[in-house]
């Protein structure tokens, strides 16, 4: 036991070489021992794969049934367990019951999944269609199980494709076939036509969707598709204007606003945002970003101009003392002042704060409450956890951390 401590210390990395070394019996004695720290156990499960004891197999189900037994620990053993008829039973047998530990229920779906049982199926297809990569590789994970135990006709058969995440799993296998996906551009799910929009692989083929007159967004994907192929831009912007130069509108949205937003936002937006966002910026110039010393020094020097005594420039990351933004914070006094790194846009918490009207005659806009409340349609953006449309406000003084 002291030996496997040394090997996983309190700080610093887990010597992950000496542990596949190790004697798997004291490996599993180790983890079957409750007194030792959750996390080394886990670790030590990890280290069995491919050589747990037989001896041992029973001890180690009975951790995975134990519901007072640690989440990360059941679910590294049900990893390690998977393909082992004998938790079967109790698989399904939990489906009934339920059970709330953290990500328990989801690695048990997998689990069934690798044994074949199909009526994992619906859940795996949902869990494979999640925004959060950890649930979408675990149900992506028990699906191929099931594909591996009944081919994938069989699993397409179970699901059908009625719903959403049924008919991404549909793409996903036609994908992997080397079937043309190109059909599903036109899926009504955003999710699944943005996926089919990263998988086509054919330029030709895509042209010639793009002859066949599909709906408007679906053509707005094939476009962006291509572009995505050829990174030819003279191509796009002609395809561009033979679609129309579809454009999202929202009311309120400016130019300026627009231009600074769409070429920072769209290029990475979220999966279930509007395609023309992208093609606009594929197809429009990028507007000039502000030299950002010059901006911070032109906004304190102004400020100082004003009597407000402005203190040095931080960055969001700064501000917060944790991850990034898209502005620098100035404080003068009671009153916190942000400068955009996407234009000349600034902002505070008082849009009757004397420092508006200094930065203004500076030249900077003074982004105001019913300007910053200005909904961008469509365009989902990923922010603390949530995937959807923000307002201008947010965009133009993002941080995240």
């Amino acid at each position: 036991m002291r030996k496997i401590d040394t090997l996983i210390p309190e700080r610093g990395q887990p010597d992950t070489v000496a542990l596949h070394a190790h004697d798997p019996n004291a490996l599993a004695r180790y983890v079957l021992d409750t007194g030792n720290a959750w996390w080394r156990r886990r670790i030590c499960a990890h280290a069995l794969v491919g050589r747990v004891p037989e001896a041992r197999v029973p001890g180690l189900v009975d951790r995975i049934r134990d519901e007072d037994e640690t989440a990360e620990v059941r679910i590294a053993l049900l990893d390690l367990l998977a393909g082992r008829t004998e938790l079967l039973p109790w698989l399904l047998d939990k489906e009934q019951r339920g059970d709330d530990s953290c990500g328990v229920a989801e690695a048990a779906l997998k689990a069934r999944g690798l044994l074949g049982d199909r009526t994992a199926a619906p859940g795996l297809s949902t869990l494979a269609a999640s925004s959060w990569q950890r649930w979408r590789e675990i149900g992506e994970a028990g699906l191929d199980g099931l594909v591996g135990h009944h081919g994938a006709e069989a699993v397409l058969a179970e699901l059908g494709e009625d719903r959403p995440e049924d008919r991404r799993f549909a793409l996903r296998t036609w994908h992997h076939a080397g079937q043309d996906v190109t059909p599903y551009l036109a899926d009504p799910d955003r999710g699944i036509a943005h996926l089919a929009q990263s998988l086509v692989a054919a330029p030709g083929r895509l042209r010639a969707f793009l002859d066949e007159g599909p709906a408007p967004e679906a053509a707005v994907r094939a476009a962006c598709a291509l572009h995505q192929l050829t990174e030819d831009a003279a191509e796009t912007r002609r395809i561009d204007e033979r679609l129309g130069s579809p454009r999202t509108e929202v009311d309120g949205l400016d130019e300026e606003l627009r231009q600074a937003i769409v070429h920072e936002y769209a290029p990475w937006c979220e999966r279930q945002s509007d395609p023309r966002w992208l093609l606009e910026a594929l197809c429009t110039e990028p507007p000039g970003r502000p030299d950002l010393p010059d901006q911070l020094a032109r906004a304190t020097a102004a400020l100082t101009a004003a009597a407000l005594a402005p203190d040095p420039p931080v960055s969001a990351g700064d501000h917060h003392q944790q991850g990034d933004g898209t502005y620098h914070v100035i404080s003068c006094g009671d009153e916190d002042i942000y400068v955009s790194t996407l234009g000349r846009f600034v902002t505070g918490h008082d849009d009757r704060h004397p420092a508006r009207r200094a930065l203004e005659e500076a030249g900077f806009r003074w982004i105001d409450g019913t300007t910053g409340r200005i909904r961008v349609t469509d365009l989902c953006v990923y922010y603390f956890g949530r995937r959807e449309p923000l307002d201008v406000d947010t965009l133009l003084f993002y941080w995240q951390d």
